[in-house]
């Protein structure tokens, strides 16, 4: 790889980590307390598998050591947010569940969030996300399936 490409392929990881983390803050400043982004992304992960998922699912989804799913489960838990139970298929395992509780504060944060997002579409113009769009589920799939491969 050239120094050029090299320097394009730096700069466009850095610009989506710095869209990462402004997005990310955005999202927990509308959050009660101690929840995070990523609980919220739980929330919204969990509400679009309405069959559940086992903590081992979601830890490899999220990227994070399965204590650290654990611990993050068991916050959702304590809310009320999210059940944890056994799983049918598998004795051994436990499936969470959103609960309607859960579903209903995902969304109400989803609603929160809509004025500055209208406000960051208003500045910005609604075509570059559709256009861009394609282009980055095209990354990450091939990033998933690098790390599937590794």
């Amino acid at each position: 790889m050239d120094k050029d490409t090299a320097q394009t392929l730096y700069r466009f990881f850095t610009e989506v980590g710095i869209i990462y983390q402004l997005n990310r803050a955005m999202v927990e400043a509308r959050l009660p307390g101690t929840m995070t982004a990523t609980h919220f992304g739980l929330l919204g992960h969990l509400s679009r598998r309405p069959e559940g998922e086992t903590p081992i699912q979601l830890a490899v989804a999220f990227q994070v050591p399965k204590t650290s799913m654990t611990h993050m489960l068991a916050v959702l838990e304590k809310r009320g947010l999210v059940m944890i139970g056994a799983n049918p298929k598998d004795g051994r395992s436990k499936i969470v569940r959103i609960t309607p509780d859960g579903g209903a504060f995902h969304q109400g944060k989803l609603e929160d969030l809509m004025p500055e997002m209208a406000r960051v579409l208003e500045l910005t113009g609604g075509d570059v996300y559709a256009d861009v769009l394609p282009k980055l589920e095209e990354i990450r799939e091939v990033l998933d399936r690098a790390r599937d491969e590794a």
